[in-house]
């Protein structure tokens, strides 16, 4: 697990949600605070559709809802003229992304080992802190895939031109 803190909050916002860069991140659940705290859990819920909108949005293969189906809400909330008083965010990797991270690293690891690598993104006091995290189903003192998720992250943020410091 390492944490860091963005350079440029404003950058950072405007790819969090003005642009592409985690729409294919899974969301675990959030929180936004304006003047009122609004929570949302990003478990999704199969049956509000019907047999063939799950087909067609795939939700049978996904327990989450993907950033780019909550981002326009959490855009609506946060916008305007007034910053919010703060938000966080989980985000999780899905687990077509986490089976690719666990081959290119060669890890002991299984997808089934896996509960989740996650990002959580926290904004308040005008910092915007990222922290990674590991969740699996069994116990090991590895910390290979620790590390790899890591390094993972800061290759994903030095990618998309985020500048940070590690804390």
């Amino acid at each position: 697990m390492i944490s860091f803190q963005m350079e440029d909050v404003k950058a950072f916002m405007n790819k969090l949600l003005l642009s592409q860069t985690f729409d294919a991140f899974h969301v675990v659940e959030g929180s936004i605070i304006t003047y009122s705290t609004f929570h949302f859990d990003g478990h999704l819920h199969p049956d509000y559709y019907t047999k063939e909108e799950q087909e067609a949005l795939g939700l049978s293969a996904r327990r989450f809802a993907r950033w780019q189906e909550l981002k326009p809400f959490c855009l609506e909330l946060i916008k305007g003229k007034r910053t919010p008083l703060g938000f966080r965010f989980t985000f999780q990797l899905s687990p077509e992304n986490t089976e690719k991270l666990l081959n290119q690293t060669a890890s002991p690891f299984s997808l089934g080992d896996v509960n989740g690598l996650a990002l959580n993104i926290r904004y308040e006091d005008g910092n915007v802190i990222c922290t990674t995290a590991l969740s699996l189903n069994l116990f090991t003192m590895d910390k290979s895939l620790e590390h790899a998720w890591d390094q993972m992250v800061q290759k994903f943020f030095l990618k998309q031109e985020l500048a940070f410091q590690l804390l």
